[in-house]
């Protein structure tokens, strides 16, 4: 697999005011490790943002290099449960998908949302949810929303 090199990165660009509103949501799960790594090491020193990955369970967490100003969130759903009110198991995609939405509903809001870069490296099901939450409810933009390869047929 080859690497990126990471964007230009320089200090008037993080200075800038909209270069420092830009941020990123990335949302993966255990099946796309490997392309979270390749799209985090591809964002520029100063991408703040969140970061949700979700594991079937805590041997999947381990130590991730992203930006410092990224938020790296581990949902393992071995300790999550499903639907509110019900002692069902988290189904995958489940606790990404509730973690995606809740941040977007909090933080992306007003004319920062249209400054926001999504990356959805996730199954269909998890990342079809959130992009319709995204594009219907807060209104942003398709084309701000990246999924990953295998999915773009079906998004």
């Amino acid at each position: 697999m080859t690497t990126l090199p990471a964007p230009a990165h320089d200090e008037s660009s993080c200075r800038s005011r909209r270069h420092a509103r830009a941020q990123h949501l990335v949302v993966a799960d255990e099946k796309s490790l490997i392309d979270l790594e390749l799209v985090l090491a591809t964002l520029p020193l100063c991408a703040s943002g969140r970061v949700f990955i979700e594991v079937p369970d805590a041997t999947w967490i381990r130590p991730i290099q992203a930006p410092l100003r990224m938020t790296v969130t581990w949902l393992d759903r071995a300790t999550r449960r499903g639907a509110p009110g019900t002692a069902e198991l988290c189904r995958a995609g489940a606790a990404m998908t509730r973690s995606a939405i809740a941040y977007a509903d909090e933080m992306l809001c007003g004319d920062e949302s249209h400054e926001t870069n999504i990356t959805l490296l996730a199954g269909y099901v998890a990342t079809a949810d959130i992009v319709e939450h995204l594009t219907a409810t807060i209104g942003i933009d398709r084309d701000r929303i990246t999924v990953s390869h295998a999915l773009r047929q079906y998004v």
